[in-house]
């Protein structure tokens, strides 16, 4: 092997060791330890719910005899509860269910969840005046369960722009948070 390689293999060793005693794991559910003690990377052996500073992996100097398995199917995704968000997860869809009018400064629109996972979407609305010119472009976020649809609001900045607002332009998709 060249010096390079070996230089690159070292570090990547590294990163896991120091990851495996500080108790961080990267896995996300993927992979198990299988052997004596172990720890390393993707260890799923690590308790993220306990007070104490100690998780189930431990650093006894094993690591020869431990492998990992990515092929178990019985695993679930996320280490002690904690959830994130896959960039594998799709948009939702939005449509526009009300614009704003000089009483109501917000928009309502509503947003569809396609993904098997419930997760936080990102929505924007074009509110345009009657010249299709931007008064205002607006954000807002919400939680939408899987599979489902939920009605959210985005507001202007202030009451008194809604007067401005001719008609509203959602963007068609709302990006996974």
């Amino acid at each position: 092997m060249d010096r390079r390689g070996r230089k690159l293999r070292f570090a990547a060793v590294a990163v896991c060791v120091v990851l495996a005693l500080t108790g961080f794991s990267t896995s996300k559910g993927h992979g198990r330890s299988h052997g004596g003690g172990g720890g390393g990377c993707s260890s799923s052996d690590q308790n993220h719910d306990s007070s104490s500073s100690t998780s189930g992996a431990t650093s006894s100097g094993s690591s020869g005899s431990t492998y990992y398995d990515d092929d178990d199917t019985d695993d679930t995704y996320g280490d002690g509860g904690s959830s994130s968000t896959s960039t594998a997860q799709q948009d939702a869809t939005v449509e526009l269910v009300d614009c704003a009018t000089p009483s109501e400064a917000y928009a309502t629109v509503e947003v569809t969840n396609p993904n098997a996972a419930g997760g936080y979407f990102t929505v924007t609305v074009d509110f345009l005046d009657a010249g299709s010119r931007r008064v205002e472009l607006r954000s807002a976020e919400e939680y939408v369960a899987a599979n489902d649809t939920a009605t959210v609001q985005v507001d202007l900045s202030a009451p008194g722009v809604a007067a401005e607002v001719d008609h509203c332009d959602p963007e068609p998709y709302a990006p996974a948070r």
